[in-house]
């Protein structure tokens, strides 16, 4: 029987990637996205798509009833993948900054998943991958708000898997470092909304890092494509014994030894080179 998944954030870059990824694999793909521009793009290319928006409760709510219509009430996978970054230091996001973005990088994921679950139970199986980040194992500069939201989501998928176990329902974590995608361009808005960095005691800092967010995307030397974050995403939906954790990209294997290893100060000097 074919199987089934639901994909989140699949307008571009690692959603994108593993819908069609898995699609041609066999699964029945649902490809969500927040514009209907972007579901109508999909439908085009042959993806079963329809949109959904983490920072809209209405539209998840919509999204798993439209989910169990076209599938007579079951899913086999829900990949929660989409998510923004708002770059700046800590000291210069406001309170309204983080609540933005654990609406949709924190928030959207839980409810999701918890609407998901029931069906998951119903049918005595079921597996949930969260895609996480380099950054959900490791805090860096000017990136507070985007690691905030990977460590909670890294701890309440720890929890949900332990509650889990026994109903035949796997949690799972996906962890890149630097993959090919939109997510720096997709930072410009809300960092020119909430982000005051010309009254800053770090304007000199801004200044610079303002010229990597608006210049020309540099390649990361250790960036992979979004076909290595799906080749992870394969072997978590198909493999009998899955792990509980994927490292994707060098950075994340280096963060993930680096922080059982070293004493904090340690790490903190060598994260505050990179």
């Amino acid at each position: 029987m074919q199987k089934s998944v639901l994909i989140t954030g699949c307008s571009s870059g690692i959603g994108y990637d593993a819908a069609h990824g898995l699609a041609k694999r066999g699964w029945r793909v649902f490809a969500t996205c927040r514009a209907q521009a972007d579901c109508d793009r999909l439908i085009a290319e042959g993806l079963e798509s329809f949109v959904l928006d983490y920072a809209d409760e209405a539209s998840i709510t919509s999204a798993v009833a439209e989910v169990k219509r076209r599938t007579g009430g079951t899913l086999d996978a829900l990949y929660n993948n989409g998510a923004f970054a708002c770059p700046g230091a800590v000291e210069d996001l406001p309170r309204g900054a983080l609540r933005e973005i654990f609406e949709t990088n924190l928030f959207g994921y839980h409810d999701l998943t918890r609407q998901v679950i029931p069906i998951m139970r119903a049918q005595g199986h079921g597996r949930i991958v969260n895609c996480s980040s380099v950054l959900g194992l490791v805090g860096m500069r000017w990136r507070g708000a985007y690691v905030a939201t990977k460590f909670a989501m890294e701890g309440l998928t720890d929890v949900l898997r332990l509650e889990m176990r026994g109903t035949g329902i796997d949690l799972i974590l996906i962890e890149p470092g630097p993959v090919t995608s939109r997510i720096r361009a997709n930072a410009i808005p809300h960092f020119e909304r909430w982000i005051d960095w010309q009254n800053s005691a770090r304007v000199e800092e801004y200044r610079s890092l303002t010229g990597r967010l608006y210049g020309d995307q540099v390649r990361d030397r250790f960036e992979l494509p979004a076909s290595a974050v799906t080749a992870k995403l394969v072997h978590a939906l198909e493999s009998k014994r899955p792990k509980a954790r994927y490292y994707v990209t060098t950075p994340t294997y280096i963060s993930g030894v680096l922080r059982r290893v070293l004493p904090t100060r340690a790490l903190d000097w060598v994260l505050s080179r990179a």
